[in-house]
């Protein structure tokens, strides 16, 4: 699409988004059929049910009607304007409506293929409630289940809403904000009638607010609660010294799970400690568990089966991202692999975990069955892993880069930004490769003092400055394709603008949209994009896809971000908008 082409299509887009304002229209009808487990498990390829589509993260979808050859005539079929902040919302459709989770806890759905409103729910937040914690307003992901729509909400509780209506079916409260804030900015998933969600902890909160939880998806009746730091006389106690379980601080849990149904796990990750300097917090040879770790947890008990540490994170670099479940021959590639496990059996067909975890921007394939160590490798600068073990799977951290007093300032590699953030990987079955947008920083980060605090320097007692693009790379942002098997990494993309979250479809397509505004379809095989339209500001909400009456249809929202307007701050030739707004695509009708 030429320069021309684009200006013309974003004055399109501004009018469509006034036009599409239109009036309500009834809701969903008598003819609703609940969504069951098995729907959730085994999505209908017309549905985005979860909030990667399928539970195992795959964020990829079968339908193949849009292709690299018809891409070019995409058009825009509706529009709507969203609450403005920070949303980076995940549209769920089912049978041909879409609910869309805004900033604020506010809540629309809409008529997939025409963007016609059907209803609005707006939770009233208290007052006081950033107080307590920074980010409440942001809100990724719904689920639904039955006939209800299920959220998290900013002041701490468990909301269903009639699909049809919008209205509260029950509310039930997770943590009490005052007390046990913990930050629910990604909602949750269903699993076999169990509603799982996680949320980030904050300091003032203790450690009983950082924790993974389920509810009865029925009656919002709590099933039980998995912290992610240990009690005093429990499993990994030793592992934080002497420092007191009331002062064992900020393990969070602050992106969506994945579940494996067949072992009935409960897959995700952890974040950093506050304070973050480890001389801080016990000594810099403690562990100090599950922070930065991938987790597994039976789904009916919230037993802890198993755990593998990514990093003892001194520097904010957490590791709560998604994480992809798939089976595959590992055959890692000397040549593309920096670490790999001696014992990898070859030809066997392992169920692994995979994907890029956390802010390192490392590459990890584990047994999923185990936990075991399988194979890593970077895919941008960072300088905090110094090798990893390949027998064991034990990280070894730069020691250059470890601060062990106050006051001290050390160079680091990714910046607190990642790397990797909340924006998702995709992974392709059609290929077996995964694919990740990355950010190439560093930062320095200086210590603050010797006592822990909420305030008065921050919770996590470090100044994170001078935020730049790493060495040796010319641009903030990168795309990668990598091959699950072997780690081979099949292209990769430099991008000015830094690119966020990403989708790939049955016609071995990938979607994706960047912070200056681009929206893009891209060739799988290749990284080459096949199609573009500028939509004006920060491509911020997760793309899916979905088809209503044999049309198949491609969403996403624009609007501000954390992570992305710090990646804008390196690249200042782009002056995006802060809008946010739904976006909705389609091949013209024939």
């Amino acid at each position: 699409m030429t320069n021309s082409a684009l200006m013309k299509g974003a004055s399109i887009l501004t009018l469509t988004a006034v036009l599409a304002a239109g009036p309500a229209l009834a809701a969903p009808g008598d003819d609703w059929q609940p969504v069951t487990d098995e729907m959730i498990l085994d999505p209908d390829p017309a549905n985005w049910l979860s909030f990667r589509r399928t539970l195992d993260s795959w964020g990829y979808s079968p339908l193949d009607q849009i292709t690299a050859d018809n891409a070019d005539q995409l058009q825009l079929v509706w529009t709507r304007g969203l609450a403005s902040g920070i949303g980076e919302g995940t549209p769920l459709v089912y049978d041909g409506w879409m609910f869309f989770p805004q900033t604020n806890d506010i809540i629309e759905a809409y008529d997939a293929a025409t963007g016609a409103l059907a209803w609005r729910y707006e939770r009233e937040l208290p007052a006081d409630l950033n107080e307590y914690m920074p980010f409440t307003q942001i809100n990724r992901n719904l689920a639904i289940y039955d006939d209800v729509i299920i959220d998290t909400t900013g002041d701490n509780y468990l909301l269903a809403l009639d699909a049809q209506t919008g209205q509260i079916a029950w509310e039930t409260q997770i943590n009490d904000y005052q007390v046990t804030p913990a930050q629910h900015t990604t909602g949750p998933i269903v699993v076999n009638g169990k509603i799982i969600s996680t949320a980030g902890c904050e300091p003032s909160a203790g450690p009983e607010a950082c924790a993974v939880v389920a509810h009865d998806a029925e009656s919002g009746e709590l099933l039980w609660r998995t912290l992610n730091i240990p009690r005093e006389g429990e499993e990994g106690d030793e592992s934080w010294g002497d420092v007191p379980y009331e002062g064992r601080w900020h393990v969070g849990a602050w992106m969506a799970p994945s579940y494996d149904p067949e072992l009935n796990l409960i897959i995700y990750g952890t974040s950093v400690t506050a304070p973050a300097p480890k001389f801080m917090l016990g000594g810099t040879e403690n562990q100090h568990l599950y922070h930065n770790s991938t987790i597994a947890l039976d789904a009916d008990t919230g037993e802890r089966v198993w755990y593998y540490q990514h990093l003892i994170d001194n520097w904010d670099l957490d590791h709560p991202f998604e994480r992809l479940l798939v089976d595959t021959v590992v055959a890692p590639d000397a040549d593309d692999v920096a670490w790999i496990n001696p014992d990898i059996e070859e030809g066997r067909q392992y169920r692994v975990v995979t994907g890029v975890p956390g802010k390192t921007g490392i590459v990890y394939t584990l047994d999923r069955e185990t936990g075991e160590f399988l194979w890593a490798t970077p895919t941008v600068h960072q300088n905090v892993v110094e090798s990893i073990d390949g027998a064991t799977g034990e990280v070894t951290t730069n020691a250059a880069v470890v601060p062990d007093g106050p006051e001290q300032t050390v160079a680091v590699c990714p910046s607190q930004n990642g790397g990797k953030n909340f924006f998702t990987g995709a992974y392709s079955p059609l290929n077996n490769a995964m694919y990740y947008s990355l950010f190439n920083t560093c930062m320095d980060v200086t210590t603050l003092g010797t006592v822990p605090g909420v305030g008065g320097g921050g919770a996590y007692q470090i100044a994170m400055t001078g935020q730049r693009v790493s060495e040796g790379s010319e641009f903030v942002g990168s795309m990668r394709g990598i091959d699950v098997s072997t780690g081979e990494t099949l292209w990769l993309n430099q991008t000015p603008a830094a690119t966020l979250s990403v989708l790939t479809t049955g016609s071995e397509l990938l979607f994706a949209g960047d912070v200056a505004g681009f929206f893009r379809a891209y060739d799988q095989n290749t990284g080459e994009t096949v199609w573009e339209v500028n939509l004006g500001a920060q491509v911020s909400g997760y793309p899916v896809t979905f088809e209503v009456e044999g049309r198949q249809y491609v969403a996403v929202s624009t609007g501000p971000s954390l992570a992305g307007g710090s990646a804008l701050r390196l690249a200042p030739q782009f002056q995006p908008s802060t809008d946010s707004n739904l976006f909705v695509f389609a091949l013209p009708n024939t």
